[in-house]
């Protein structure tokens, strides 16, 4: 047994039992072969709710910080992330977008499930914001359909994004699976980056229901 399959059965009846999720529109994930999911982001558990409600296993960015613990605490922080799926990368260097990206583009050139919040970090305030074009990049530089996704309710599981998890239901909503080939070869064009971004972004929105700001979240963020 791999120790995804090991975390998804262990925690998968406690998270159930706690979370009631509905899981929707699960059949838009194609069984093999790449795909990106882009959702949006309310809380710091979304990333290990949905990976554990989808048939294949999703990988996703993570903040090195979560694996470099020292101790028992950090090795089993260290054991249970990188068994979830998450891949640590340095985000907060000069060159940490770029080696997310490639991080990215690595795992769906190996035919797997890659995860991406487009809008680049949590939302402040549980409305959706801008979303950043590596998501574009992404799907234009692999040729890797994206299947557009929202995670309803996390927000009042974690209220501020801290804190044990609460009991309430969560839902997972995946819309039918978008490509781009009509693109191909235009991963360097920003105005066909951002209309790529916000076509999945609108996709996002439909199935999340939250209210739209044009803002990127950081400059929010910052202004706040």
């Amino acid at each position: 047994m791999s120790r995804f399959a090991l975390i998804k059965a262990v925690l998968g009846p406690i998270m159930r039992l706690m979370f009631r999720p509905r899981v929707e529109g699960a059949e838009h994930i194609p069984g093999d072969g790449p795909v990106i999911l882009a959702g949006n982001h309310l809380t710091f558990i979304d990333s290990m709710i949905m990976p554990l409600f989808c048939d294949r296993q999703v990988f996703f960015i993570g903040k090195d910080e979560y694996v470099t613990g020292k101790g028992l605490k950090g090795r089993l922080m260290a054991w249970f992330f990188t068994g979830c799926g998450m891949i640590p990368v340095d985000r907060d260097g000069g060159r940490g977008g770029v080696a997310a990206l490639m991080t990215g583009r690595r795992v769906l050139e190996e035919g797997k499930v890659f995860s991406i919040y487009p809008e680049g970090t949590r939302s402040p305030d549980g409305r959706l914001y801008r979303g950043r074009t590596g998501i574009a990049r992404l799907a234009l530089m692999t040729g890797a359909p994206v299947v557009p996704f929202a995670i309803i309710g996390t927000d009042k599981v974690q209220p501020g994004g801290a804190g044990f998890p609460r009991p309430a239901r969560v839902t997972v909503r995946f819309g039918e699976a978008m490509e781009f080939s009509r693109y191909e070869g235009m991963d360097r064009d920003r105005y066909v980056l951002r209309a790529v971004t916000d076509s999945v972004m609108a996709e996002v929105m439909r199935l999340s229901g939250q209210e739209y700001v044009d803002m990127y979240a950081t400059k929010a963020k910052q202004a706040a």
